[in-house]
C-alpha cells in the first residue's frame, strides 16, 4: 500500500460523511418549502382583504370629501340665485342647480353603500385571519419538530466538518493539492479501486505497467480517461 493511501482514504471517508449530512439536511426543505407554501397562500389572502378593508374605507372618505365640495358649490349656486336679475340667467343656474342635486343624491347613495362595504370587507379579513391563525397553530408542531431535527443535522453536519479538517491535516500538502483538484471535478469520489483491470469509477482498463506500480504501492496513479486516484484493493 502506498504510505499516502490510508490518509487519503481515510479522508476520502470523512468526506462522505459530511456529503451524507448536508443531504440528510437538505431532506428538510421540501417539506418546509411545503409549510410555506400553505401558509404563504393564507397570507396572502389575508394582505389582499386587508388592502379590501383599506380601499374601501379611502373610497368612503373620497366620497365624503366629495360630497362636501358638491354642497358647498350647491350653496355657492343659491347663494347666487339671490343676485340673478335675468329669467334667462336664472333659467340656466336652476337647471345647473337640478343637475348637482341629482347627482348629490347619487353621491349620497354610494356614501350611505360604501358603509356596507366597508362592514363586508371587515368581515372577510375577520374570516381569513381566523383561517390563517388556524393553519399557524396547525402548522405549529410540524415546524417545531423540523426545527429540532434541523438543529441536530446542523450540529452533525459541523462535527463532520471538523472531523474532515482534522483528516485533512494527516495528508501531505501536495498529495491533498491533487485530491482537492479532483474532488472539484466532475465524479462522485476522488479515490476508486482497480477492478478487472480497469478503473473503479469510469471502467477504463489500465495498462498493466501501471497496474503494476499501484499494486506494488510505489505510485498513486491517476486515471487517463477521468482522471480520479486510483488504488488496489486489498
Amino acid at each position: 500500500m502506498h504510505p499516502d493511501l490510508e490518509s487519503l482514504l481515510a479522508l476520502q471517508d470523512k468526506d462522505k460523511a459530511v456529503a451524507e449530512a448536508q443531504k440528510a439536511l437538505d431532506a428538510l426543505k421540501p417539506e418546509e418549502d411545503a409549510l410555506d407554501q400553505e401558509l404563504g397562500t393564507h397570507s396572502k389572502a389575508l394582505d389582499e382583504a386587508q388592502r379590501g378593508v383599506a380601499g374601501a374605507e379611502a373610497r368612503r372618505t373620497e366620497l365624503e370629501q366629495r360630497i362636501a365640495s358638491y354642497k358647498q358649490l350647491q350653496e355657492r349656486r343659491r347663494q347666487q340665485l339671490d343676485f340673478v336679475r335675468g329669467a334667462k340667467e336664472a333659467s340656466t343656474l336652476m337647471a345647473e342647480i337640478d343637475l348637482a342635486r341629482g347627482v348629490l343624491v347619487k353621491e349620497e347613495a354610494d356614501f350611505l353603500r360604501s358603509g356596507d362595504a366597508i362592514v363586508e370587507a371587515e368581515k372577510k379579513v375577520k374570516d381569513i385571519a381566523k383561517q390563517h391563525d388556524a393553519v399557524v397553530a396547525a402548522q405549529a408542531e410540524a415546524r417545531a419538530a423540523l426545527e429540532e431535527k434541523r438543529a441536530g443535522l446542523l450540529e452533525a453536519l459541523d462535527a463532520a466538518r471538523r472531523q474532515r479538517d482534522e483528516a485533512a491535516k494527516g495528508v501531505k500538502p501536495q498529495m491533498l493539492g491533487r485530491y482537492e483538484r479532483i474532488r472539484r471535478g466532475r465524479s462522485p469520489l476522488v479515490l476508486y479501486p482497480v477492478r478487472h483491470d480497469s478503473c473503479g469509477h469510469c471502467m477504463t482498463a489500465v495498462p498493466l505497467q501501471r497496474r503494476v506500480r499501484i499494486k506494488a504501492g510505489d505510485s498513486i496513479e491517476t486515471c487517463e480517461v477521468c482522471g480520479v486516484m486510483l488504488y488496489a484493493e486489498e
